[in-house]
């Protein structure tokens, strides 16, 4: 990750989100964030809970509007753009899967909404479905599946409607221990294969092996980032330092 290079895929500029402005005591969730992010980057956000590293992933996924600042993607300002419309794929914490749907529907829905024909939907599908390793699972209800199993249905969901960059709210929180390491495995993988992510996570395994950068927020702002290996191993801040010994 480096600092307002003009290529980059994804930048924040001074992003800041205030709720409640008019109460005597607004909170200020994101104070003042700028990143840029290049293509095919891997990015963790680490940070205790409520330092707003989830605000921030839901302003630049477009489900929240920012106060101040603003949103690049590849030059063009989205601040102020819907999710839907901005080329970029969220997966979040709750599978968030319509119960009445089956895996194909699931999967198809954005690709439906986009008026796409029927041949382009089942070709998109049916790759994603393969990536996820959910061939066979196509007919199949999402109460009938694993918690695994659904959280890959909506990261395949996401992928399908070609995302330039993907965004992940703790995708790994609400699995069964021994479901974690496989989804982890997949955003890998992902981002190996040179996917653009922003991944909000507590896993520090995962954040030190498989980012290109970790960005260590608190406060709503961030106050370390770079290499995994620097922040883990030399982090500059007593604040970073003292949350590593907590949670290592």
């Amino acid at each position: 990750m480096t600092e307002g290079i003009p290529d980059a895929s994804l930048v924040l500029e001074s992003l800041t989100k205030v709720f409640d402005e008019k109460a005597r005591t607004p909170v200020r969730a994101v104070d003042g964030v700028s990143l840029s992010i290049a293509r095919g980057e891997l990015i963790t956000l680490l940070g205790p809970s409520g330092c707003g590293k989830t605000t921030t992933l839901r302003i630049i996924a477009g489900f929240e509007f920012p106060t101040s600042g603003r949103i690049l993607l590849d030059g063009r300002d989205i601040s102020q753009v819907p999710p839907n419309k901005r080329e970029t794929g969220m997966v979040f914490q709750s599978y968030a899967l319509f119960p009445h749907l089956s895996v194909f529907e699931n999967v198809a829905y954005g690709l439906q909404l986009q008026k796409r024909s029927t041949a382009e939907i089942k070709d998109a599908v049916d790759v994603v479905l393969h990536l996820m390793n959910l061939v066979g699972m196509e007919q199949r209800m999402p109460h009938q599946l694993s918690g695994g199993q659904q959280q890959r249905v909506a990261i395949a969901r996401a992928l399908a409607m070609s995302p330039q960059v993907m965004f992940f709210d703790e995708a790994t929180s609400a699995l069964d221990p021994e479901l974690v390491k496989g989804i982890l495995a997949l955003i890998a993988e992902l981002g190996a294969d040179g996917m653009t992510m922003v991944v909000v996570t507590h896993e520090m395994g995962f954040a030190r092996s498989a980012a290109d950068a970790v960005v260590f927020m608190d406060h709503g702002r961030v106050l370390e980032s770079g290499p995994p290996e620097r922040l883990f191993e030399s982090a500059e801040t007593d604040r970073l330092q003292r949350f590593l010994d907590q949670v290592l």
